[in-house]
């Protein structure tokens, strides 16, 4: 609350919150269609690896030809960060080592960063993370992404004194989609190609919605910002509606499909047969709460809240998420409160590759959402054990030996660029983590 208090105090002054954006995309065009409506924000330079395309983005959300020509276009994600006209970094690429790329340059140049590129910061946030609080500097989830708004839930239930059960989201989910390609995923969301293409859909970025890996990154990212635990061998996405959340999202020994309180899950909207669940949350965000004393168990009776069968455990859940539409309260948050909407806390859970198909010698694997692998969400403590290969790193890189069908991917069996930054990176932060994080079972 207070937020458009503020802003509006900081437009009087002519000190407006002043961003700079990275990457043009879906999210970031939405952020931009909301930005003429708020007044004291301005978006001072826009970076996309094809500015046209940036400039032509603009126009399509509505910015008329005034605040076109006084915004800076470049095609440098770097530019941005350097620019002394940007008091907040917005970084919505997708790209994992272009993000964390960009973060550290933006934490080197003491901006905030906002970080919608939630695949770098499921590779690699507790380091970037670490680098930002010792910089002095803001490192944030991105509101309006189902991330940043699982971790407001789980602050706000804990601020109240609730034990947190469960925490995640809704998805369309089947068995069978973790082998869906790139090829087969337009009928799983009823368009043609042709209706895609026309809407600008890239067929491997909604497969990633499709196949796991965008459900597995996303957790890997609420885990590690809130302090939850994952699933030992991959998220097991329980068909699920609004009302039985706090039956089915409560540990097996009282009838539940999670192994202990205090984990992230991420529930179907189908069941298993295919049939639609009643009152799904395919675009919404829960937690699952649990009253920490018999006093409070009676409150959630008297006030009418829907509890499983102990009455101690109850849900709350946000039915839709607005996407870049809502991005502005991670701007804010940042710049006038000095607060992040969620941040990497700690290592917890890992987003790891694994073989969609049988894969052969010299094969290229080509990452998120594609032909060759899907994500799989598992203990941090587990993927060092392993020597996973995160889905980060699982994107133009050849096999050096055959992975079966269903097998993790690991990082002996790809050849990896030792020098890329994103690869230092990445085993710079297990190195630090061999010591904190307890070896688990393979």
């Amino acid at each position: 609350m207070n937020l458009h208090a503020m802003l509006a105090a900081r437009a009087a002054a002519g000190k407006p919150v002043r961003v700079g954006l990275i990457g043009a995309g879906k999210f970031g065009s939405m952020f931009l269609a909301q930005v003429p409506s708020i007044e004291g924000l301005e978006v001072t330079i826009i970076a996309d690896l094809d500015p046209d395309r940036a400039r032509a983005a603009c126009r399509n959300v509505g910015w008329d030809s005034s605040r076109i020509a006084r915004t800076h276009f470049a095609a440098r994600g770097h530019d941005t960060c350097q620019d002394e006209r940007v008091d907040v970094v917005v970084e919505a690429t997708g790209d994992a080592p272009a993000g964390i790329a960009h973060a550290i340059a933006a934490i080197d140049a003491r901006k905030a960063i906002v970080m919608v590129n939630v695949e770098a910061d499921a590779l690699a946030g507790a380091w970037l993370a670490k680098k930002a609080h010792e910089a002095g500097v803001i490192y944030s989830m991105a509101y309006g992404d189902q991330p940043a708004l699982i971790s407001e839930m789980v602050d706000w239930a804990r601020s109240a004194g609730f034990a947190v059960a469960a925490a995640g989201k809704g998805t369309k989910y089947l068995p069978a989609y973790h082998k869906v390609t790139p090829d087969g995923v337009w009928k799983h969301y009823g368009l043609t190609a042709a209706e895609a293409k026309a809407a600008g859909m890239s067929s491997q970025m909604f497969n990633s919605f499709l196949d796991g890996t965008k459900s597995a990154i996303e957790m890997a990212a609420v885990a590690n910002a809130c302090g939850l635990d994952v699933p030992h061998d991959g998220l097991g996405f329980p068909p699920c509606g609004a009302d039985d959340l706090a039956n089915v999202l409560r540990p097996k020994g009282l009838g539940g499909e999670l192994a202990a309180d205090g984990m992230v899950e991420v529930v179907s909207s189908l069941q298993r047969d295919g049939r639609p669940v009643s009152r799904d949350l395919r675009w919404g965000v829960y937690v699952v709460l649990k009253a920490q004393n018999e006093y409070a168990a009676s409150c959630f009776k008297q006030y009418g809240l829907p509890t499983d069968a102990t009455g101690r455990y109850a849900a709350m859940y946000k039915p839709f998420h607005l996407i870049g539409l809502e991005l502005s309260i991670s701007v804010l948050n940042v710049a006038l409160r000095g607060e992040p909407t969620g941040s990497c806390k700690a290592w917890r859970g890992d987003a790891v590759a694994v073989a969609k198909r049988a894969l052969k010698t010299g094969e290229a694997l080509d990452g998120e959402g594609g032909y060759t692998v899907y994500a799989k969400l598992i203990p941090a403590a587990r993927s060092l054990a392993l020597g996973a290969l995160p889905i980060g790193l699982a994107s133009r890189v050849k096999l050096l030996h055959d992975i079966p069908a269903g097998d993790f991917v690991k990082v002996s069996d790809v050849a990896l660029d030792d020098s890329a930054q994103a690869v230092r990176i990445r085993r710079e932060m297990e190195s630090e983590a061999r010591h904190l994080v307890p070896r688990a079972a393979e």
